[in-house]
C-alpha cells in the first residue's frame, strides 16, 4: 500500500471548487430517472447519458471525480473511447461503487446492512486495471429505530471494504447514510449520525485503515422530509458542522456530502452556509447525483438535439456547487445562465 499515492489521490477528490459527479446509479434506479422523461433504459441510452455527462466542458473546471457502476466503468463512448479515459481527459478521477446493496439484517426490525465483500478483494484488482482509483460503499440507517446491531454490522463492513480497497492502490469513499425520509427531528438525526460515525471511524481503526487516504460521504444534520418542525440553513449547518467536528479526525482529507434528497439549491446553499460561516479542519464539498443530475436529465429528455441545452444545465449546478464548496453561492446566482 502506497500511503502517500492514496493521500494525492485523495487530495485531489476534494481539491478546491470541485466535488464529485455520483454517476453510479443502478440499472434498476437509472430506470427511475429515465421512465419520468420518457427515455427507454436500455444500454445505448445510459452510456450515451453518461458520455454526454462526461464531455461537458465544465467537468475540467467543477468535477474532481466520478463514480461509476460496473456497466459503465467498462463501456465505451459513441466513437469508441472509453468512459473512463474521458474523464480522466477531464481531469477527474474515475472511481467505482462495489457494494451490493443495502439487504434486511436478519433478526432485526427492518433494518438493512450493505452486502458486497465476497471477492472484493479479487474485484479490485479488476477495477483497479480498468482504472478505477476510488470507491464507494454506502450503509443506510433508519434514525426511527436505528440499533446498535446495524449501526456495528454496517461500521464493521464499512471498514472491512476501505481496507480492501486501500490494499489495491483504491482510495474507499466510506459512505454511512442516516436517511432523510421519516418523520424524525433534526436533534435525531444529529444524534443517530453522530452515533454512526463514532463507530465507523472505530471500526476503520481496528481494521488498520490509513485516514489519509479516505474520504467520508455523509449526509447532513437535516429533519426527516415528513417531520412538521423544518429547519432553517444556519441550524443544518451549525449541527452538521458540530457532528462532524466531534467525529471526525482532521487526518482525513476532505469530507464529501451526499446530498439525500435535497432539492437542488437546498443541497447547494447548506453547503455554502457550512463553508462560508464556519472553521474547518478538513476540505467540505459534494458528492451529489440527483441533485448534480436532475436538470441535466429534464433537459435532455434522451434526444441528440438537447444535448447542448442539458449540458448547460449540468454545467450550471456544478458551477454553483463549486462556488458553495468555497462559501462564495448566493441565491441571485441561480438566476444566471449557466
Amino acid at each position: 500500500m502506497d500511503i502517500a499515492e492514496l493521500n494525492r489521490i485523495a487530495r485531489a477528490m476534494v481539491a478546491k471548487g470541485k466535488g464529485i459527479l455520483a454517476a453510479d446509479e443502478s440499472s434498476g434506479t437509472i430506470k427511475k430517472r429515465f421512465d419520468a422523461i420518457g427515455v427507454e433504459n436500455v444500454e445505448q441510452n445510459r452510456r450515451d447519458y453518461r458520455e454526454m455527462l462526461f464531455r461537458t466542458p465544465a467537468m475540467r473546471d467543477f468535477i474532481s471525480g466520478v463514480i461509476l457502476y460496473d456497466e459503465t466503468i467498462r463501456q465505451k463512448a459513441s466513437d469508441g473511447t472509453a468512459l473512463v479515459a474521458l474523464i480522466e481527459k477531464a481531469g477527474a478521477v474515475p472511481g467505482i461503487k462495489v457494494d451490493t446493496g443495502a439487504k434486511p439484517l436478519a433478526l432485526s426490525n427492518g433494518e438493512t446492512v450493505t452486502e458486497g465483500l465476497d471477492g472484493l478483494r479479487e474485484r479490485f484488482v479488476a477495477y483497479h486495471k480498468l482504472g478505477a482509483r476510488f470507491a464507494k460503499w454506502r450503509a443506510t440507517y433508519d434514525p426511527t429505530k436505528v440499533s446498535y446491531n446495524c449501526i456495528s454490522a454496517n461500521a464493521h463492513a464499512l471498514a472491512r471494504y476501505a481496507a480492501l480497497a486501500q490494499e489495491n492502490g483504491i482510495v474507499p469513499i466510506v459512505e454511512p447514510e442516516v436517511l432523510m425520509d421519516y418523520d424524525n427531528d433534526i436533534d435525531t438525526c444529529a444524534a443517530v449520525t453522530e452515533w454512526v460515525l463514532k463507530e465507523t471511524f472505530q471500526q476503520l481503526y481496528y481494521a488498520n485503515v490509513v485516514l489519509e487516504g479516505a474520504i467520508l460521504k455523509p449526509n447532513m444534520i437535516v429533519p426527516g422530509k415528513k417531520c412538521a418542525k423544518q429547519a432553517g440553513l444556519d441550524e443544518v449547518a451549525e449541527k452538521t458542522v458540530r457532528v462532524l467536528k466531534r467525529c471526525v479526525p482532521g487526518a482525513v482529507p476532505g469530507i464529501a456530502f451526499l446530498s439525500g434528497g435535497q432539492s437542488d439549491e437546498e443541497a447547494t446553499a447548506h453547503l455554502n452556509a457550512m463553508n462560508a460561516g464556519h472553521d474547518l479542519p478538513w476540505a467540505l464539498t459534494f458528492s451529489y447525483g440527483r441533485a448534480l443530475q436532475a436538470a441535466p436529465q429534464k433537459a435532455w429528455s434522451g434526444k441528440p438535439e438537447n444535448v447542448p441545452k442539458a449540458q448547460a444545465a449540468f454545467a450550471h449546478r456544478a458551477r454553483m456547487n463549486s462556488l458553495a464548496a468555497q462559501g462564495q453561492w448566493k441565491p441571485q446566482l441561480e438566476k444566471q445562465a449557466a
